[in-house]
């Protein structure tokens, strides 16, 4: 593999690419194949997630099979990889409804009077006051099965730390000396905030999105575990776990690599959620 050549890319962002450990460009790299394996699963297997071969079941791994085959003869690598497109998606369509709605309250909380500000705060209290599965499970079991309704009921229960981030990024911005400026020189409330508060309150989404997809893959995950997110035979992480669980005693290999592909995916979004957050950190200093 080639080096990378510094003096091409721009001055920070040069200087961002060497300041990141060897950790953060592992999680990338594995996020990317992770990517490509979603957008053309058939890039890295051949096997169809769906199609059972009694010939071969509970077959361990081997050249066939990386990942062996499940009770009823399905590969369990392909079933990993397409898997991975539920999990990522579902996962990736719970931090947006939780990102959009805890944007709207938040930023309301922080540009609002106190009254917008208290209910919004109480709003977070109460949503906190339950675990994030625990809410899930209660908003899922209310809404029924299915993808949509278990992304919702993930992203409810991440409303309160988006929301909490981005009130005190608005107080922030708000009381800041630009801001305060560019009312004094008579710009319109709509302009003040386009131009200046709300791309520096967005300034911090990325980290706390990147860091939160990794709770939300962790979620659904235990949603569909206990049967109420994609049902079988959906090729989803949650759903193989449940189902190698029936067989865990006389092969490990249906349970354990869905679990692996879980806790690396949490991994990498974690390591890269974490570098950004010290990078804004210093920035902000």
């Amino acid at each position: 593999m080639s080096e990378i050549n510094y003096l091409s890319i721009p001055q920070p962002r040069r200087q961002f690419l060497k300041a990141a450990p060897p950790g953060v460009f592992l999680a990338a790299a594995f996020l990317l194949v992770l990517a490509a394996a979603i957008a053309y699963p058939p890039l890295v297997t051949h096997f169809d997630p769906l199609v059972s071969d009694i010939a071969q079941t509970l077959q361990p791994p081997s050249a066939a099979h990386w990942f062996g085959t499940d009770r009823i003869g399905r590969d369990v690598f392909a079933r990993v990889i397409y898997g991975a497109r539920y999990s990522m998606l579902i996962g990736l369509a719970s931090m947006i409804v939780a990102l959009v709605i805890g944007l709207v309250i938040g930023m309301t909380a922080g540009l609002g009077k106190r009254l917008a500000d208290e209910s919004a705060s109480r709003v977070f209290d109460v949503l906190s006051a339950f675990p994030p599965v625990l809410l899930s499970l209660f908003v899922v079991t209310f809404l029924g099965q299915g993808i949509v309704n278990i992304a919702i009921a993930v992203g409810i229960a991440g409303i309160p730390k988006f929301g909490r981030v981005l009130r005190s990024q608005t107080l922030v911005v708000r009381r800041a000396d630009y801001v305060t400026h560019a009312v004094s020189y008579g710009l319109s409330r709509s302009r003040v905030f386009l131009r200046h508060v709300l791309p520096n309150v967005l300034v911090v989404v990325p980290v706390i999105a990147t860091i939160d997809i990794g709770s939300a893959i962790i979620a659904v995950s235990a949603l569909s575990f206990l049967g109420l997110g994609p049902q079988p035979p959906t090729p989803e992480w949650g759903v193989m776990l449940a189902e190698g669980r029936d067989v865990l005693r006389v092969a490990w290999w249906p349970s354990v690599f869905p679990g692996m592909a879980i806790t690396l995916t949490v991994v990498a979004f974690s390591v890269i959620g974490k570098f950004l957050q010290r990078k804004y950190e210093v920035r902000t200093r």
